[in-house]
């Protein structure tokens, strides 16, 4: 960032300025420059290969980690080259692996106030349906990575972000995300995940009174341990990167 500016991710800015450069990039520079960062959206619209989507996911998770220069651009460039519904898309596909990279892509795009917004808007349901429980037929039988993944992105999204916990609410992921939290069938990890958003939901007092009317308790979004199964093996964090 830019000393004496403002950050434009808090602005929701929609101006794309990637740093202008004085000799041309090479090696891995080569990999986040503007007409690169096309390709991988054109990917990410076009293919229809599982590998190809799932690359192209992992490119983007990875450029937008953290909060340098070029991934603040690249969430930007992602937002105006409607980027973002593309792969809000591959969350219904059948493979997993372009899941679980789509889910961590957007996790790290919702770091752009105006991004978190809109995935917020459109994203949420789709992250919902992948989670275990609910009337869905087939049920989905992700991994605890994966499971952890989607968790940890729906909590991205939501955190301070109001509209995005009413959506969670409108799409039934409270009925999910209590089930994780209660079942006794799911692993400490996807506990701890889960009980994560239940958090951030009841930290919105303007949720308080319509979730109580629905029958649900404040002790509904506490963590409850005590039913998680044995860890399946795995870090106890999420990688922020593939």
């Amino acid at each position: 960032l830019f000393e004496g500016k403002k950050n434009p991710e808090d602005l929701g800015a929609d101006t794309v300025d990637f740093p202008k450069r004085t000799t041309p990039a090479k090696g891995y520079e080569l990999l986040f420059q503007p007409e690169v960062v096309r390709i991988y959206i054109s990917l990410l619209k076009e293919s229809k290969t599982p590998t190809i989507l799932e690359a192209a996911a992992g490119a983007v998770q990875n450029l937008c980690a953290g909060r340098w220069t070029y991934g603040r651009c690249i969430r930007a460039a992602l937002r105006q080259e409607k980027g973002l519904s593309a792969i809000a898309d591959l969350l219904t596909t059948d493979s997993e692996r372009v899941v679980k990279a789509a889910s961590g892509a957007l996790r790290n795009l919702a770091v752009d106030l105006r991004n978190k917004e809109l995935i917020g808007k459109h994203a949420i349901p789709n992250l919902v349906k992948n989670l275990p429980g609910g009337q869905q037929t087939p049920a989905k039988n992700l991994s605890e990575d994966t499971v952890v993944s989607i968790l940890n992105t729906i909590n991205e999204v939501i955190v301070d972000n109001l509209e995005a916990a009413k959506k969670l609410r409108e799409t039934q992921g409270i009925e999910k995300l209590v089930l994780i939290n209660k079942s006794g069938n799911r692993s400490e990890r996807e506990v701890r995940a889960a009980a994560l958003v239940l958090q951030t939901v009841w930290g919105y007092k303007e949720l308080r009174k319509p979730l109580e009317k629905e029958g649900w308790k404040k002790s509904d979004f506490q963590v409850n341990l005590s039913n998680a199964s044995r860890p399946q093996g795995g870090n106890s964090f999420d990688d922020s990167t593939l």
